[in-house]
């Protein structure tokens, strides 16, 4: 966990930018994501928020944004069964270190345009309505409803041994 939350520091202070591809950019911005919505930071709405922006503006075009979504919406929801699975281990240090990433430090214009942190100025090659990124900030239930949508039905089995049925005659 400490390896993923240096990894988001160092990836929105941009130094380790320059030797990160921008699809392993959005793979680590959804796996941080997932951790965040199932470990339930209250500070998730903004991180998605910034994350979606900072996949939008970065795309250098349409084909590779369509890939990027879909790559970091899957390593959101591997992020998020993941955690399930592990039974929700280390939550309070993910949310104290989620909560505490320089990501927070940036800011989006209405345009698209975003300020980091470290000061660098990152516009969309398309100019958009940011507030549409995100409009529904609760999307936190509908988000664990869908993981949540179908559980395993558990059948009863009786499994008779035939040498014990075979003595019962």
């Amino acid at each position: 966990m400490k390896v993923i939350a240096f990894l988001c520091v160092m990836l929105i202070a941009g130094s380790v930018n320059a030797q990160m591809s921008y699809m392993e950019e959005v793979k680590a911005l959804g796996l941080i994501s997932g951790q965040g919505l199932a470990c339930g930071s209250t500070k998730y709405d903004d991180f998605e928020l910034l994350a979606r922006a900072i996949l939008l503006t970065k795309s250098p075009s349409d084909a590779v944004q369509q890939r990027a979504i879909y790559a970091y919406s899957e390593e959101k929801a591997n992020a998020y069964v993941s955690k399930e699975l592990d039974g929700f281990f280390d939550c309070q240090e993910i949310i104290r270190r989620f909560d505490n990433q320089e990501i927070f430090n940036a800011v989006l214009y209405g345009d698209g345009t975003i300020k980091m942190p470290d000061g660098q100025i990152l516009t969309p090659r398309k100019p958009y309505d940011a507030r549409r990124i995100y409009k529904d900030f609760g999307d936190r239930k509908a988000a664990k409803s869908i993981y949540n949508a179908k559980k395993p039905e558990i059948l009863k089995v009786d499994v008779v041994d035939a040498n014990i049925a075979r003595a019962n005659r």
